[in-house]
């Protein structure tokens, strides 16, 4: 049985060597995108474009290993968002011998004479990496982004305006390697009106201003950090064990329902990554104080919808935990009707002072057969006095959890 090679093209016909082509010239079975195939012409070898079903080309190329010399021509570099990795894993790593090229990033980057040594790197081509990418963006580095004929540059341009994302320089490189390549900086206004050539990619470059118009979030931060309606925020203290109990991971899906001031959320952001955190809100006011204290701190995977709980609740994308920190007389309807949104394995964390709001969440988490946990909290803190301190009592809450029996 024959190695298989996989071959970076570069971003032109003269970044291959003269071992690349050695190696090509030599194949009896040449793959690769049409465009890559179309240089090799007048090789007597096979050819086999990609047309998008991947796992029929894999399955041409292990059949045809046994006995012939199969070459893959990829883009780039075939192990940076390439296909080198998904051969290696499908043919067996001791089978494939990946030769690497300039990769259009490391174009992209010499382009513009900037290093790309921290910059982060997203790929929206083929899939949907948007929350990801907000993720990435919160590094204040350069973030490269690989786009595909539906998520163009003038759609992810207006994609960040209408998500709150402001100070961002967009560079579109158009056609890299190619005698028309062209290069640009655009605001994000003027580049979401814009059609560009394919293939293109794109890098994002926070602008100088993105340092100041953020403050640092951190876990637990004062209540004076954000804006808040005569006290209705959960407290410091108690916002720091709910996140705890909500024990979120990177990518989750989190719904805050009764929002208040959005503390919860927000600060959930720094454990979710490229996770998404929708925040439920009755309040025209108190919506406009959640968005303005996400954007203050430049959380953009954070999305406020005004509505009066339950209703609306099953159009919403399914989560995987679920904060409940406001209710009223409404309370069990609202974890009823959420409860039986949650993803398998989810959970939901509630907040409440009121004696009679505490039974019927144990009651309705009860009867949907979750294991529920209650903790009292009670937080004293320090108030100066002339000549010492004295321990200011705050009410206390319970912080209850329910989450899906394990079998067994």
């Amino acid at each position: 049985m024959n190695n298989v090679y996989v071959i970076g093209m570069g971003v032109s016909a003269s970044d291959l060597t003269e071992a690349h082509l050695a190696i090509i010239r030599e194949a009896d079975l040449l793959v690769g995108g049409r465009r890559h195939l179309d240089r090799f012409k007048d090789l007597p070898a096979e050819k086999r474009p990609i047309d998008g079903r991947v796992s029929e080309t894999l399955a041409c190329i292990r059949a045809a290993m046994v006995h012939r010399r199969v070459v893959v021509l990829a883009s780039g570099d075939p192990l940076l968002h390439g296909i080198g990795s998904r051969i290696a894993e499908e043919i067996g790593r001791e089978r494939v011998t990946v030769l690497p090229n300039v990769s259009s990033i490391a174009a992209a980057f010499a382009r513009i004479g900037q290093s790309w040594a921290g910059a982060r790197v997203v790929s929206l081509h083929g899939r949907d990496s948007r929350f990801e990418l907000l993720a990435a963006l919160k590094s204040w580095q350069p973030v490269a982004v690989l786009t595909d004929p539906q998520r163009t540059p003038g759609w992810l341009a207006a994609w960040l305006r209408e998500t709150g994302v402001d100070h961002v320089d967009m560079a579109v490189f158009e056609r890299l390697g190619d005698a028309c390549e062209q290069v640009g900086w655009y605001p994000l206004d003027q580049a979401a009106d814009r059609r560009f050539a394919e293939p293109n990619l794109v890098v994002l470059k926070p602008g100088p201003e993105c340092r100041t118009i953020a403050d640092p979030l951190v876990l637990g931060m004062s209540e004076q950090a954000y804006a808040h309606e005569q006290g209705l925020i959960t407290k410091a203290e108690v916002r720091a064990v709910t996140l705890a109990k909500l024990a979120l991971k990177p990518g989750m899906m989190l719904w805050d329902l009764g929002a208040g001031s959005g503390s919860v959320g927000i600060e959930a952001s720094l454990l979710l990554g490229p996770g998404r955190i929708v925040a439920v809100e009755k309040d025209a006011g108190r919506v406009a104080r959640i968005r303005a204290n996400a954007r203050r701190f430049g959380v953009y995977n954070h999305e406020t919808i005004q509505a009066e709980l339950p209703r609306g609740l099953a159009d919403l994308p399914p989560p995987d935990r679920i904060f409940v920190g406001g209710g009223g007389r409404d309370l069990a309807v609202i974890v009823q009707a959420a409860v039986a949104c949650l993803k398998p394995g989810g959970a939901l964390v509630a907040n409440v002072v009121l004696l009679d709001n505490l039974n019927c969440i144990l009651a309705v988490l009860e009867a949907a057969g979750h294991e529920v946990e209650v903790v009292q909290l009670q937080v004293s803190r320090g108030t100066a006095m002339p000549w010492s301190m004295r321990l200011e009592a705050h009410n206390p809450v319970w912080i209850i959890r329910g989450m899906e029996r394990k079998a067994g």
